[in-house]
């Protein structure tokens, strides 16, 4: 009997996938929802192959698993250090200086 490829394993894939994306380019909010999303759906079919080891084939679900913990754990800095730099007031300078360089490089062209 040919073994089943475990479900759910796509999914993670792609989550693990575009938490990377999400922990760039939302300040980590995204990462975190995603990536928390893949780990779950992740240890849903990690229990699915416990109970029935010869059913199923683990295939790369442990390497994506790996790659959901690493972009939570990245996203995670990413929201502490937003809320930081909120808490702090830092988040209106660092804007400010942002928009100062960009005014800067406009009048350099």
């Amino acid at each position: 009997m040919e073994k089943q490829k475990l479900p759910n394993e796509t999914a993670v894939m792609i989550l693990g996938l575009l938490s990377f994306i999400g922990c760039c380019c939302t300040n980590g909010i995204l990462g975190v929802i995603l990536s928390g999303t893949g780990l779950y759906l992740a240890n849903k079919s990690e229990q699915l192959y416990k109970q029935n080891p010869e059913q199923y084939n683990l295939g790369s679900l442990n390497t994506w698993k790996i790659v959901n913990i690493v972009s939570l754990a990245i996203s995670a800095v990413f929201v502490i250090w937003l809320v930081y730099l909120l808490a702090t007031g830092k988040y209106d300078e660092m804007q400010q200086q942002y928009l100062q360089m960009l005014e800067e490089l406009q009048k350099g062209q």
